[in-house]
C-alpha cells in the first residue's frame, strides 16, 4: 500500500510546533503544581507545626519555671552553688601560711629562739622577734635571711632571692645574751598555692663578724640611743 503525504511542508511545522506547545505547557503545569505543593507545605510548616512547636516550648518554660518559683530556699541553693564554684579559685589565691614554720625552722640558727612572728599578707612583711646567745647569732641571722633563695618545681635552676629589705630594726644585750627584732620583705611566690616552693639557705654565711666587728657596731649604736 503506498500512502503519499499531501500536506504542504508549513502545514507540517505548524503541526509540530503545536505539539511542542502543549508539551511546554504540560511541563510548565506540572512545575507550578509541584511548587505550589512545595509552598503549602512550607507554609503548613510554618504556620502549623512550628507554631505548635513554639507553643509547646513555651508551655514547657512556663511549667519548669513554676516549678523553680516554687523551689523553697532557690535563693540561697543557687548562692551556695555559686559559692562552690568560686572555692577552687579562692584556694588558689590563698597564702600557703603554714609553709612559714617551715621557713623559720630553716633559716633559724639553732643558737636563736624567738618569741613573736607578725606575718603581713597583704603587704608581704614578716617581723621576727625574740633572742639569741650573742649578737654574733644576731647578725649571722641577718645576714641568713639576706642570702636566703628559693625555686618552683617549674623551674628548678633559676634561683631568687626570697627575701629583701632584710633590716635589724632593734637588739639588746645583756648579761644572759641578746635580743633582737628583724624585719623584712618576702617574695609572695613562696606562699603561692600554685607553686612548689623548696627555700634554699646558704650553707656557709660570711657576716659582718669578719670585717666589720659587729659587737663593737652594735654597742656604738646603743651608746647613741
Amino acid at each position: 500500500m503506498v500512502q503519499f503525504n499531501l500536506l504542504p511542508d508549513i502545514k507540517i511545522q505548524y503541526i509540530k510546533a503545536r505539539q511542542q506547545k502543549h508539551l511546554v505547557l504540560l511541563v510548565s503545569g506540572i512545575a507550578i503544581a509541584a511548587s505550589l505543593v512545595v509552598m503549602a507545605v512550607l507554609v503548613s510548616t510554618v504556620f502549623i507545626v512550628q507554631k505548635k512547636s513554639i507553643s509547646d516550648l513555651t508551655r514547657d518554660i512556663t511549667a519548669a519555671s513554676k516549678q523553680l518559683q516554687d523551689t523553697p530556699d532557690l535563693t540561697k541553693m543557687l548562692t551556695v552553688q555559686n559559692q562552690l564554684k568560686a572555692l577552687p579559685g579562692l584556694h588558689e589565691n590563698k597564702p600557703a601560711a603554714s609553709r612559714i614554720f617551715g621557713y623559720i625552722a630553716q633559716s633559724t640558727p639553732s643558737d636563736a629562739s624567738i618569741s613573736r612572728l607578725l606575718v603581713d599578707f597583704g603587704t608581704t612583711t614578716l617581723t621576727i622577734s625574740g633572742s639569741a646567745a650573742s649578737l654574733e647569732v644576731v647578725n649571722t641571722y641577718t645576714d641568713t635571711l639576706k642570702f636566703a633563695t628559693y625555686h618552683t618545681a617549674n623551674d628548678k635552676e633559676n634561683e631568687v632571692q626570697a627575701f629583701s629589705d632584710v633590716v635589724l630594726a632593734s637588739f639588746g644585750r645583756d648579761s644572759k645574751g641578746a635580743s633582737y627584732t628583724i624585719t623584712l620583705t618576702f617574695d609572695p611566690v613562696i606562699f603561692s598555692n600554685t607553686e612548689e616552693v623548696t627555700l634554699t639557705i646558704p650553707n656557709k654565711i660570711t657576716t659582718r663578724s669578719q670585717t666589720e666587728q659587729p659587737e663593737a657596731l652594735f654597742q656604738e649604736q646603743a651608746e647613741g640611743l
